[in-house]
């Protein structure tokens, strides 16, 4: 039986990434105290991955405004972030931290390790500042990712957060009525 990483807390891990053109080590203590986005991909140089990581970049000034830090992790090295910054266009953009987990550590914390390939699924995880996972979506290797959904995701999760005993239905959107359970709600909705 698999235990839900939902509400688990993040587990410690050193590493290093590549972030504004330098090399800075990474803990797990640097997701603590602010909300952050863990974004596995499989590797560096491939076909989906681009356009997830770049349409994460499209998003990462929104996600910044709303006090989120996004951290992207494959099991390349942080010299292969590096080549990869400066040999692609779409790459070139990103502004966050991209971190080299090599070993596979971080991905195995996280459970999207493929062990026989050593590369990891498209893992994308929420963490509030108490380091407690509050989203988390997998995907195989061949279906990408839509940082917009993320977003919305990131906002209700925010949301719930600050708002004790409200819930968000499907589809919410930052304005829009939320629920607050109750006897009275079953059978109602």
């Amino acid at each position: 039986m698999h235990q839900s990483i939902i509400n688990s807390t993040i587990k410690p891990f050193s590493a290093t990434a590549f972030h504004n053109g330098d090399f800075h080590p990474v803990t797990e203590q640097d997701l603590l105290g602010k909300w952050s986005v863990v974004f596995f991909y499989p590797a560096d140089f491939t076909f989906v991955c681009p356009t997830e990581l770049g349409d994460m970049a499209d998003h990462y000034e929104k996600l910044q405004s709303m006090g989120v830090e996004v951290y992207s992790v494959s099991t390349d090295t942080h010299f292969t972030h590096k080549a990869w910054h400066a040999s692609s266009d779409t790459i070139g953009k990103i502004q966050y931290p991209m971190i080299g987990d090599p070993t596979g550590t971080i991905t195995r914390n996280f459970g999207v390790m493929i062990e026989e390939d050593g590369l990891a699924l498209r893992g994308t995880f929420v963490i509030n500042p108490e380091g407690e996972i509050k989203v988390a979506e997998v995907h195989d290797l061949g279906i990408g990712r839509s940082a917009a959904e993320l977003v919305r995701k990131i906002q209700a999760a925010q949301y719930v957060a600050t708002h004790d005993g409200e819930v968000c239905p499907a589809a919410w959107q930052p304005g829009e009525a939320t629920l607050a359970p109750s006897i009275d709600l079953v059978g109602k909705i």
